[in-house]
């Protein structure tokens, strides 16, 4: 068996080094090779075996059991078709009648794992070969097939080298950076969630909006750092739990992987994406990492889309899980920004696209990612800014009406409503220029559906409690006066309120 010792490991090392294929698997024995394609896509696995075979019911059920385990592989890969050449490397082939077997490629189920078995024998050696080529698109050189005196342990030490060498680059590549943002971020997360407690609590949303919650109105009047600092700002002691676990498991593998700078590019752009897309979808307060943590997901994505065959055979089924599980939770629970969550994800893998992997350039492809980036998140904000949404309206209007033009923003206003789309703050606005106009009628109907709509609408509750007081409905306006929680002219409000007492 020397010569077929020698033939086994320098077709190993033909597939690996002349052909691009990479050890995957070496059995016990050191008699069976898994080797798996890094550029073929006709031929994505060679299971190579040096045996002695003797009976062809014996090659038939081992060819049987090459399909499982290729089976196994291409549901693990999430491939849609998987093909095995699979080459025994034998003395003499099988003593009986063999053809039947190995005449057609074995498939089994869906017919969606193909195994094609060829025997190299001495006696068909070269005819093998011719074929061999005619598959893998290479000429084996044949003359050196058949020396006989070389040694095959030296060729096994090569082999076994190489696959080592690929094996260290591939785990350098998961260990480029020691992570020092990650743990910033979690420090700042924690002290601002403490800060937030000490000054009126991270569940009340007053206290969320004055340190930097993600709130549209806010937003539109100018106040666009808030797309920023929502990332550092958590709603409840659980949100915080749950999204610095996730930043330090998460957070530490995008950050070994990408080195700091890269990391801190793709956090911040990542946060940045999801309040923008959470700002562009929806008009509800908001605030957390997570847009951010589900860039680091669109980080460990892009490893995917770069690298496949890695990505499967380390992180991808666990990455692929965490997102499928997360998406699923934010659209089935309620309350849940889940625009935050994809537009993190999306900005993570476009962020990540930008700037590729440490000491690795692809300048075209990160031209063309910086490209979209900067025309998605350019077509968001404008989106974002000039949708034809209540709290976009509402934006324009109070804008309009502090320039006192009070016709322009009535007729947006009542266009807005009647179109269906206003809300509390739409109707207490038409209700304020209606006044202005002495239509005090109309205007108390729509501060009525300003309070329907958001009850402690306390500034409504004003306006309507001054109309009350003016035609003489003392009654109505003491009730909605002790309604009132706090409005922005407190002096005006205690003038108020004496008026009403001295009644």
């Amino acid at each position: 068996m020397e010569r077929e010792q020698w033939m086994f490991w320098r077709l190993a090392q033909l597939f690996i080094q002349e052909l691009h294929y990479r050890l995957v698997r070496l059995n016990e024995d050191e008699n069976e090779i898994w080797l798996e394609a890094e550029r073929n896509k006709r031929i994505h696995f060679i299971r190579l075996i040096s045996t002695n075979l003797d009976w062809s019911n014996w090659l038939k059920r081992d060819i049987e059991k090459t399909w499982e385990q290729a089976e196994r592989l291409r549901k693990h890969l999430f491939k849609k078709e998987l093909n095995v050449v699979n080459i025994y490397v034998t003395q003499h082939p099988p003593v009986d009648d063999y053809d039947w077997v190995i005449e057609r490629p074995f498939m089994a189920g869906s017919g969606k794992t193909k195994v094609e078995t060829v025997i190299l024998a001495r006696e068909t050696a070269e005819d093998t070969f011719v074929r061999l080529g005619k598959h893998f698109e290479f000429a084996f050189p044949l003359s050196e097939m058949s020396f006989l005196e070389s040694d095959h342990i030296s060729l096994k030490e090569q082999v076994i080298h190489h696959a080592r060498e690929q094996e260290r680059e591939e785990r350098a590549l998961f260990e480029f950076g020691k992570p020092f943002f990650t743990y910033l971020f979690i420090a700042v997360q924690i002290f601002m969630f403490f800060l937030v407690e000490i000054k009126g609590g991270s569940t009340n949303v007053q206290t969320l909006i004055r340190f930097g919650a993600k709130y549209n109105p806010l937003i539109l009047s100018g106040e666009w750092w808030r797309f920023f600092t929502p990332i550092f700002l958590h709603i409840g002691i659980l949100h915080l739990i749950m999204n610095t676990l996730a930043l330090f498991y998460l957070g530490t593998a995008v950050e070994r992987i990408f080195g700091r700078l890269r990391f801190l590019w793709i956090y911040l752009f990542s946060g940045f994406t999801g309040s923008v897309a959470s700002f562009l979808f929806t008009d509800n307060l908001s605030a957390g990492a997570s847009g951010a943590i589900f860039g680091c997901f669109g980080a460990l994505l892009y490893i995917g889309v770069m690298n496949t065959q890695l990505f499967f055979r380390t992180i991808g089924t666990n990455v692929l899980f965490l997102i499928g599980i997360n998406l699923v939770f934010g659209f089935t629970v309620p309350g849940i920004d889940n625009a935050g969550h994809i537009g993190g994800l999306v900005g993570g893998f476009l962020a990540t696209g930008v700037v590729h992997f440490p000491k690795k350039r692809k300048w075209a492809t990160q031209f063309l990612f910086l490209v979209i980036a900067a025309i998605a998140v350019t077509l968001a904000l404008y989106g974002g800014y000039h949708a034809d949404r209540a709290d976009v309206i509402n934006a324009r209007a109070k804008k309009q009406i502090e320039n006192r033009e009070f016709e322009s923003a009535y007729d947006m206003l009542s266009q807005s409503i009647s179109q269906g789309k206003g809300d509390a703050v739409t109707y207490f606005q038409l209700a304020y220029t209606e006044i202005q106009f002495h239509k005090m009628e109309d205007a108390k109907k729509h501060l009525q559906k300003a309070i329907e709509l958001e009850p402690h609408f306390s500034e409504a509750h004003f306006n309507l409690a001054l109309l009350y007081y003016d035609e003489g409905n003392l009654e109505l306006a003491k009730e909605h006066a002790a309604k009132v929680e706090k409005v922005g002219d407190e002096q005006k409000f205690q003038d108020f309120i004496d008026k009403l007492e001295e009644q």
